[in-house]
């Protein structure tokens, strides 16, 4: 079901004021002695100290709260290599999620680059502007090679969303699903479509959690990747098959879950009926998933159908991680997001979903009720307790396996500064927008 039209989608970027986000100052500027603090000679204190003491730059800017969104527009969700100009809206727009969900505040950075090690120099630089980087829509295998090589060359936590938030989220739906279908996931039997950024993000994702890499089987354009095709990417690779075995729909059959990132109708109701009783199907392609919600369902009624749709159960939205991970890795100031960290937030929000669900969100979703079970199996985006789940574990595995430059010593109070951090924010922001509308 559409909610909205083109011509509103258009007028919601372009109206009151054009984009989605807005700049502006947290300080008053509005006497000549605020001139003074603002800018010269006051600033020069706060130059000082952090020449002297680096660290003291979180006190004095907004350095430690400040998440560089970079693209070269290459692999655009939905929409492909548009380029950096065109791509500029969805990086505008993680940007509002960042703020809305965690409080985050983003800088979206386009660039237009074509070679990775000129990509990766430009990210470098930047470093003392950012407290932490979100790379997103960047085509793979370069992806791979540009977050590997920032991860390891920078001081900050780098972080590739399509790869990892998905990973994470759809690992915590798979969690759930096993337990639901009562499956081991060590026995679990998955075919991957798609051997992009996402599918080889989650089916190494999947491997951490339990899954037998010798029982992921991945599919890219050109069939089932094995040892005996050539021309295979090292990423690719890592997954190939000892040998072919055999087309999609044969497979399937019997397989235990199916993973899409590819494109729609890929998946018949047959291959459905073929797999293994009660499956999981993570279909998520955007924005017709591989196989449509009421098929799914014909084919095998007992099956956990997840998409990346608002309007089907088990919403599979990446929405429900990357803010939540940065929010743990700054407030640590965290050095990198790592496995374990990442682990933290899935599992966080496999357990989330075991809890009783509040009206309120209920009401927001226009259900009457939502259970742990078949047609829920993770938290709903707009979840806002979430925040409270997820964060502190987050940061409990920072600190844990020692990437965490700052403790937190209660975490009882940390929750309630987070939900009341928040809150303020929201007031705010939404005072704020408001007065765009008002007459």
């Amino acid at each position: 079901m559409a909610l909205f039209t083109k011509e509103e989608a258009l007028e919601y970027h372009n109206a009151p004021r054009c984009g989605k986000v807005e700049v502006v100052p947290v300080k008053p500027c509005g006497s000549q002695k605020d001139l003074s603090l603002a800018y010269s000679p006051g600033v020069a204190e706060a130059c000082k100290e952090i020449h002297a003491a680096p660290e003291t730059a979180a006190l004095y800017t907004n350095r430690s709260n400040l998440v560089g969104v970079i693209t070269d527009g290459t692999a655009v969700l939905g929409l492909g290599n548009i380029g950096p100009l065109a791509a500029k809206p969805v990086m505008e727009g993680k940007g509002v999620l960042f703020k809305t969900f965690a409080d985050i505040d983003v800088f979206d950075i386009n660039l237009d680059i074509k070679d990775a090690d000129q990509f990766i120099a430009a990210v470098k630089a930047m470093e003392p502007t950012f407290g932490g980087i979100n790379l997103e829509d960047i085509k793979a295998p370069e992806c791979f090679y540009i977050e590997e090589t920032l991860k390891r060359e920078m001081d900050i936590p780098v972080f590739h969303d399509d790869q990892h938030g998905t990973a994470v989220i759809s690992g915590a739906a798979i969690i759930n699903a096993c337990e639901i279908t009562n499956r081991d996931i060590k026995k679990l039997k998955v075919v991957v479509v798609g051997a992009g950024a996402a599918g080889i993000a989650c089916s190494k994702f999947y491997v951490e959690l339990g899954v037998k890499r010798e029982n992921i089987f991945m599919f890219d354009s050109r069939g089932l990747i094995h040892t005996g095709r050539e021309g295979l990417n090292k990423y690719k690779a890592e997954f190939a098959q000892d040998k072919d075995c055999g087309s999609l729909a044969e497979v399937l059959k019997g397989a235990d879950c199916f993973l899409g990132l590819s494109a729609k109708d890929l998946l018949s109701k047959d291959m459905v009926a073929s797999m293994a009783d009660n499956p999981i199907i993570f279909a998520m392609a955007n924005p017709d998933p591989e196989i449509p919600y009421p098929d799914a369902k014909e084919a095998s009624p007992h099956c956990i159908m997840g998409t990346g749709r608002s309007d089907f159960p088990n919403q599979i939205n990446n929405v429900s991680g990357f803010p939540y991970i940065f929010r743990g890795a700054l407030d640590t100031c965290a050095t990198e997001i790592n496995e374990a960290m990442k682990i933290a937030a899935a599992s966080a929000l496999a357990k989330l979903a075991k809890e009783p669900v509040p009206q309120s969100i209920c009401e927001a979703y226009g259900v009457e009720s939502l259970e742990f079970g078949t047609d829920y199996v993770i938290p709903k985006p707009l979840d806002p307790r979430i925040l409270e789940w997820v964060v502190p574990e987050v940061a409990k595995a920072a600190m844990e396996t020692g990437v965490a430059r700052l403790n937190i010593d209660d975490f009882d109070a940390y929750k309630n500064e987070l939900t009341a951090r928040l809150e303020a924010s929201h007031k705010r922001v939404n005072a704020f927008v408001a007065s765009y509308y008002s007459k």
